[in-house]
């Protein structure tokens, strides 16, 4: 139940994506990195109806690109650091790269991590899932975009909230 929740919420947020490339009628990047961060109020590595978004939270995402052809083979890595929208989910739009066409199956394998920095909350600032392991990639061959939509990442608070979980 929890993650089809979680997969709902992710679904919802590519569409806006894709909606504002769409009205935008030119595409700005062809490779979208995305994720969230929510505060894990009853410390199980769950989101319920007790947890919570966090904006403003630090999260450092690490990528590694290869593209494959005939002629060469090519890595390109990036790290950089991103803070969460006023809805917990953070966003790296990298723009388009020469050679690199993300949305052909076989042209490019890519693996991308991200991992917590810094709450913005003082009450929700232990780490909980504290780097991602798993990545749903969405292609859409026609506009040649590619979201990677990482699994998401939470705190927890320093005591868990019995009144709202149970012992």
């Amino acid at each position: 139940m929890n993650s089809l929740i979680l997969f709902t919420i992710l679904c919802l947020v590519f569409k806006s994506v894709v909606l504002e490339v769409l009205a935008a009628k030119r595409i700005s990047s062809q490779i979208i990195v995305m994720g969230f961060v929510y505060c894990d109020i009853c410390s199980n590595n769950t989101f319920t109806k007790h947890s919570y978004f966090l904006p403003d939270a630090e999260v450092k995402i690490d990528c590694k690109f290869k593209a494959v052809s005939p002629r060469t083979t090519e890595q390109i890595s990036l790290s950089v650091n991103r803070t969460t929208n006023k809805f917990g989910v953070y966003k790296l739009e990298i723009p388009s790269i020469e050679g690199i066409k993300c949305a052909e199956d076989s042209a490019i394998v890519s693996s991308c991590q991200a991992s917590l920095i810094r709450s913005s909350s003082s009450s929700c600032n232990i780490p909980g899932y504290k780097a991602t392991s798993d990545e749903i990639a969405i292609k859409s061959k026609r506009a040649n975009l590619c979201f990677y939509s990482l699994t998401a990442l939470n705190f927890r608070p320093s005591t868990k909230k019995s009144s709202f979980c149970g012992k």
